[in-house]
């Protein structure tokens, strides 16, 4: 005799719904399309997650806040089964809850299929501002691509206009360089669209090191990449404000390596100058005061 059970969830999500054993719509589980509090534990990750870093000082200042006030946005999330459940959106809030040694957390529960699935959890996440450009890009190409959405529909979806959503796909063309130096917010969104303008790799790749080394501004960017078209026979050179001598050069570097960290040093001709000292969090701040002291 078969397993009724097995054969019911062989058929699909379609027979999670059929008959008290399996329904998990029904009041002794978590009831579809309402708001309940769910236990962290039947909660299983998101495979469409298009955020793949979650930044520790700012998920432990969450973690914090949620020990005072709780978790203020219900997660989202879809049923597997039988109290399981695999999060839509909110990986961020699931993940600071954990760390707030919660167990149970608000959640809207949905039932979607993979592809419904994808598309929800792609658009919730990329209509927050913590993605950064590129993870935003990748997400817009995810859509199209198994979606099967045109950048006009894409648009809809996203509230951006036909132009916004090609100019962050334009972003995967960048070389893997520059598409890192974006992502890590070492230049910005206005930078990289300058580059795009450059077809030749290797001067994409030219740019971000002048980028990178003398704090150019976007519109300085834009100026190298009309030389470069202009010229291709010939490297665009450096705005003569912006050029560096030598020595100026290897201090910044040998900073750069004692600090395991992006150093500048800018100087004017009288020698009067600054140096900037990034860091990327709190605990990277001591860090750095630290060596200093």
């Amino acid at each position: 005799m078969s397993n009724p059970k097995r054969n019911a969830l062989g058929r699909g999500l379609s027979a999670l719904l059929e008959n008290a054993s399996t329904d998990v719509t029904t009041t002794e589980s978590k009831p579809a399309n309402s708001i309940s509090e769910i236990l962290i534990s039947q909660i299983e990750a998101n495979p469409f997650q298009p955020r793949t870093e979650f930044e520790e000082n700012a998920l432990n200042e969450l973690a914090e806040s949620i020990r005072v006030h709780g978790v203020i946005q219900p997660i989202t999330v879809r049923k597997m089964g039988y109290d399981t459940y695999q999060i839509i959106s909110g990986e961020r809030r699931t993940r600071a809850s954990i760390i707030a040694g919660m167990t149970k957390i608000p959640a809207y529960v949905r039932v979607a299929n993979d592809q419904e699935m994808l598309e929800m959890a792609l658009i919730e996440n990329i209509q927050r501002e913590e993605l950064n450009p590129i993870e935003i890009s990748l997400s817009y190409k995810r859509l199209i691509d198994e979606c099967n959405l045109k950048q006009d529909e894409l648009g809809e979806r996203v509230g951006k206009n036909r132009t916004t959503v090609n100019n962050y796909l334009r972003l995967l063309r960048l070389p893997e360089k520059v598409q890192l130096a974006l992502k890590e917010k070492a230049i910005s969104m206005g930078h990289a669209r300058a580059i795009i303008n450059v077809e030749d790799p290797q001067k994409q790749e030219w740019m971000l090191e002048q980028m990178l080394s003398n704090e150019l501004s976007v519109r300085d960017v834009e100026s190298l990449a009309r030389e470069a078209n202009t010229s291709p026979a010939k490297k665009a050179e450096k705005p003569a404000a912006q050029k560096k001598s030598e020595v100026l050069v290897e201090f910044q570097q040998n900073l750069s390596d004692k600090f395991n960290t992006k150093i500048s040093i800018k100087a004017d001709d009288k020698g009067r100058g600054a140096i900037k000292i990034p860091f990327r969090s709190q605990a990277d701040l001591q860090r750095i005061l630290d060596m200093l002291g």
